[in-house]
């Protein structure tokens, strides 16, 4: 059986009182419009906030400013402006601002307390940032990895390995640790050990590696860059010379490899014996 609503009204006024009816209607309705209200600005701020950052990324670009610095200051002005919309709903939300302060500062004690090495990270994006030890386009080696750095963000770096592999380094380890970057010379030296057999003329051997030298236009010849072919070691089994020769630093690995092959090929066909490890056994 239905129950009118005149019925169902007065029963509550009887139960509750009217006063206590208006409060809660109103209540009700008041809760309605402010979530009603958050939505909206929640979606309107999103919005906004992706506006805000394709402008700010507009105008770094067109200003040329550092792709390090454009990466760090991306991501620190997405996190704010979210935390601003956040800090916005909150109050909307009726949620009193100053007990929510306080609790939000008990909850950034216990969490900072807790993600301590998430700060140093941090910290150490700033002081990379600050110090420059590298640079969007490096090529670096730190932690284990070498790879060439493709955005340093507000806690990592991230870095592409030669196999296109994406590593992502925390910024506290490399703003203190040992790090190797690369790029920084613009030329960079190649260092081969040659090994010959015990017997052979040093003459000999040097010069196949200048025939080398000559016919490589990569390789630097100038003043302050002349070749250097010293006998470093006797070992056991060989002597060893050093091809040292200068190349400006994005030709380094393409002479590396070329001239390891071209010096194999070389002294093979000039008859230098090439030794290896045997063990040579003599029985009575």
């Amino acid at each position: 059986m239905e129950i009118p609503q005149t019925s169902l009204t007065s029963e509550l006024t009887k139960l509750f009182g009217e006063r206590a009816i208006n409060n809660i209607t109103d209540y009700v309705m008041g809760l309605g419009a402010r979530i009603l209200m958050a939505v909206i600005v929640y979606f309107v701020g999103r919005f906004v906030i992706e506006k805000v950052l394709k402008f700010a990324r507009t105008v770094m670009n067109k200003r040329h400013i550092d792709p390090s610095l454009r990466s760090f200051a991306d991501s620190f002005l997405s996190i704010g402006l979210y935390f601003v919309l956040g800090f916005s709903i909150v109050t909307i939300l009726g949620i009193a601002t100053t007990e929510f302060a306080a609790l939000f500062a008990a909850l950034g004690m216990a969490v900072g307390m807790a993600l301590s090495g998430t700060l140093q990270n941090f910290a150490g994006g700033v002081m990379i940032l600050v110090f420059k030890p590298y640079k969007v386009g490096d090529f670096i080696e730190a932690q284990g990895f070498s790879g060439t750095v493709k955005q340093i963000q507000i806690f990592n770096t991230i870095i592409a390995t030669p196999d296109n592999q994406t590593i992502i380094i925390p910024n506290g380890g490399l703003a203190t640790g040992s790090l190797k970057n690369f790029t920084t010379a613009q030329q960079r030296r190649v260092d081969i050990n040659v090994e010959v057999a015990y017997g052979t003329n040093p003459e000999d051997v040097r010069a196949v590696l200048r025939k080398i030298i000559s016919a490589d236009s990569r390789i630097l010849t100038s003043v302050g860059y002349e070749p250097n072919l010293p006998m470093t070691e006797m070992s056991s089994s060989s002597i060893v010379f050093s091809f040292r020769v200068w190349v400006n630093s994005p030709d380094y690995w393409a002479v590396r490899f070329d001239c390891t092959e071209k010096i194999y090929s070389e002294l093979t066909a000039a008859g230098i014996e090439i030794p290896f490890q045997q063990i040579d056994v003599h029985m009575k």
